[in-house]
């Protein structure tokens, strides 16, 4: 499936409703809950068994994705901000929060459960020209390239990539308890 053109327009999500998708290890999308099929302007159809990636957007650093996967494909839990695309090419910002899924028996992931909420205005403000940096950085030296830099980024902020994503999302109090209960919801 062909990716849309992005155009400038923003979709507001709504803050107290969620997207949950799932997938299996490899990223080929199993599940989305309603709201997921609503905003991404795909039907279910359309998203079933298709990669995650169809909702990429271009802005998004190849490296963030490239963390993401590495996290959860060792059964680790990371936070992001996230921009998406939707099918007519307008754009949504989330916090999403993966959930990897074991195997009791083989200890092999078998899915990976994401839930996604509407992103906070301030923390997608301070994360664009972090974005912004990171894709110019990727264009002239590649994914190695943007990795040392963001390594770079978060040793002279004194700070780990997790605990400067907690502070932009105020990852604490109600936010946090969202979260947990997702999860235990999907589990």
């Amino acid at each position: 499936m062909k990716h849309p053109e992005p155009i400038d327009h923003e979709i507001q999500l709504n803050p107290k409703r969620y997207i949950v998708s799932k997938t299996g290890p490899k990223g080929i999308i199993e599940y989305g809950n309603d709201y997921f099929v609503e905003i991404s302007g795909y039907s279910e159809a359309e998203l079933i068994g298709q990669p995650h990636s169809i909702i990429r957007h271009p802005d998004m650093p190849k490296i963030v994705f490239k963390m993401m996967w590495d996290r959860i494909n060792k059964a680790q839990n990371i936070m992001a901000i996230v921009k998406n695309l939707a099918k007519d090419g307008s754009f949504y910002w989330v916090i999403t929060e993966f959930e990897p899924k074991v195997d009791p028996i083989t200890n092999e992931i078998i899915s990976h459960t994401a839930f996604r909420k509407a992103a906070p205005k301030d923390a997608v403000e301070a994360i664009e020209p972090i974005y912004a940096k990171l894709i110019e950085i990727e264009e002239k030296g590649g994914m190695d390239a943007s990795e040392k830099y963001l390594r770079g980024f978060f040793e002279e902020k004194g700070v780990s990539y997790d605990d400067f994503i907690n502070n932009l999302v105020g990852n604490k109090g109600i936010f946090k308890i969202f979260f947990t209960m997702m999860k235990k919801l999907f589990s």
